[in-house]
């Protein structure tokens, strides 16, 4: 599923197709479809799926639970099918939204200190939050580096 975010001020329901294509291959047969974030005064373009699962992209959802982590700086994660959809906020403020092929978790690691390190967030004294389930040895390989790791 290929998506965009878009700020409110950019957006023009008229191109969507256009707006994903510039960034992102799609098919002519896919469908595109958008989804206001208000949060973040953006709007979410996205190709649907026709695979009968959540019409919506798992980094809306991403977006939608950083707003109710309490600390400062906000981490969400999910790693599912070799896909690492990683959202990044301090306070209000969106710094990283973004998803990264990973064909394992070694690498979605790699991809999560990566946008940390760019972003000059330190994991030592960050709560890192994961929509999808994790196993024991991937839960204990974070938490060598963050404050905490949680399932949300």
């Amino acid at each position: 599923m290929a998506s965009t975010l878009v700020p409110v001020n950019f957006f023009d329901p008229a191109t969507v197709r256009e707006s994903l294509a510039e960034v992102a291959e799609i098919a002519d047969s896919d469908k595109v479809s958008y989804v206001n974030v208000p949060q973040y005064n953006a709007v979410l373009i996205y190709t649907v799926s026709g695979t009968g699962e959540d019409p919506l992209p798992e980094i809306f959802h991403i977006l939608e639970a950083l707003g109710s982590c309490p600390e400062y700086n906000r981490i969400v994660a999910s790693f599912r099918d070799g896909l690492l959809s990683l959202g990044i906020a301090q306070g209000a403020t969106l710094l990283l939204a973004n998803e990264y092929a990973a064909e394992d978790f070694t690498t979605a690691q790699y991809y999560i200190f990566l946008a940390m390190h760019s972003l000059q967030l330190n994991p030592e004294v960050s709560v890192i939050r994961f929509r999808t389930e994790l196993s024991k040895d991937n839960e204990m390989s974070l938490y060598r580096y963050f404050k905490s790791v949680e399932k949300i």
